[in-house]
């Protein structure tokens, strides 16, 4: 398919379109979420924390994809690109609706996460070819809004949607926003990819990049560290729904105090954006990461001390606090990991993020499988990850010898 429109979007259209195809994938995962009980029941999953699956292999599919989708679409150009992780994440989607069997679930899943790495990752390549500097960053302080608002607000359209139709309407809305977005982008965006600027794709450049981002220290020990922490944070989402729905007994009120629990997070990312100019990154990072660890370390202690059922109001107050440093270090911990390979930004930030996820992958779905009818599994995950975490990023710049870890930012 190729457009035959090539006036460029007005601003604000520009913005709203490639904010609905980054908000794919928080729409995706957390709008499930209030589903996961009907789903286990229906299909008949066995283990009491198998449906948190449904959440890991979506992320396992966009690691596996993210790490291609970048360099193809520096060959072929970003619209056929997107056309065909649109596609994919389409027939994941009829898979998923149909599926009778958890193990045609989770292949839709699977699916759904290769192609949802596709509008995902290429987005951000598209801002970049029609804006620079500080334009860019206008775009992205936008787009990275409307991506905020998603986690706030899924998790109350999915439960209901549950109300009106079943889990299966839910992977009907979502083959309709991706056809909706289909078609938006065809009709109205045109390739910013001209012909005499694309590069040849080649596995060895791929390879190339992976040789140096594994061998840079600064890059290696970045990428683990944001690993460690979306572990953490993917742990938490395989986790959320049984914590708040089976533990507190919340019900269908889960998706008020998901939401809740994830505007500390919004709040966090758009104030990284004025901290970070004025303290730096590094320190910024660290303190946040500190903050998480004695945080976490804590309130263990604490939930361990009532059984691992601590008070409601404790738990949300200990999440908010919490899900504030994430949205801290989310916001620098690429950004780090990035500094070394401003010479292959484009597939370097690929192979970054693909690695990243494939570290986190197995890191957040053992801590939702840990689930024990308590928060103990949780927390006591967020405090070795990101204590773990911590002791990379010291290795990373330096280790005990480095004046940054007592001077401040480099």
């Amino acid at each position: 398919m190729t457009s035959t429109k090539t006036k460029q979007l007005s601003f604000f259209e520009f913005v709203a379109l490639m904010a609905f195809m980054i908000a794919l994938v928080a729409f995706s995962i957390d709008a499930m979420l209030p589903a996961l009980p009907d789903i286990g029941r229906e299909l008949n999953v066995q283990g009491q924390n198998d449906t948190s699956l449904i959440i890991s292999w979506l992320f396992l599919g966009m690691a596996a994809g993210q790490v291609f989708y970048g360099p193809v679409s520096d060959s072929v150009g970003r619209k056929p690109t997107i056309y065909f992780g649109l596609a994919l994440f389409m027939v994941g989607c009829v898979m998923a609706l149909t599926a009778q069997t958890f193990s045609v679930m989770l292949a839709g899943r699977l699916l759904q996460g290769l192609g949802v790495a596709g509008p995902r990752s290429v987005a951000v390549a598209i801002v970049r070819d029609q804006y620079a500097a500080r334009l860019m960053a206008r775009v992205m302080s936008f787009v990275m809004a409307v991506f905020i608002l998603v986690p706030i607000i899924a998790p109350a359209i999915g439960q209901g949607i549950l109300f009106v139709a079943g889990w299966r309407a839910i992977f009907g809305i979502y083959l309709l926003l991706a056809v909706l977005i289909l078609f938006w982008f065809f009709i109205r965006q045109p390739e910013t990819l001209l012909p005499e600027q694309r590069i040849p794709f080649t596995a060895g450049r791929i390879a190339a990049t992976f040789k140096e981002v594994l061998g840079n220290r600064v890059a290696l020990g970045y990428t683990i560290a944001s690993g460690l922490i979306s572990g953490a944070f993917l742990g938490y989402l395989n986790s959320a729904q049984p914590i708040f729905q089976e533990q507190y007994g919340l019900g269908t009120r889960f998706p008020l105090f998901f939401g809740m629990i994830a505007i500390a997070n919004g709040f966090a990312s758009i104030l990284n954006g004025q901290l970070v100019v004025r303290l730096g990154m590094r320190p910024l990072t660290r303190g946040a990461n500190v903050g998480l660890t004695v945080l976490s370390t804590v309130f263990f202690i604490f939930a361990w001390m009532q059984g691992g059922d601590p008070p409601l109001w404790t738990a949300v107050a200990y999440f908010m606090a919490n899900f504030f440093a994430i949205g801290i270090l989310f916001g620098n911990l690429n950004s780090l990991a990035m500094e070394p390979l401003g010479h292959i930004a484009g597939v370097g930030a690929a192979v970054v993020g693909s690695v990243a996820t494939f570290i986190s992958v197995p890191l957040g779905t053992w801590v939702g499988q840990s689930f024990n009818g308590t928060v103990l599994p949780l927390v006591g995950g967020f405090a070795v990850l990101s204590l773990i975490a911590l002791l990379v990023m010291r290795w990373a710049d330096g280790g005990v010898g480095d004046g940054y870890w007592v001077m401040g930012d480099r």
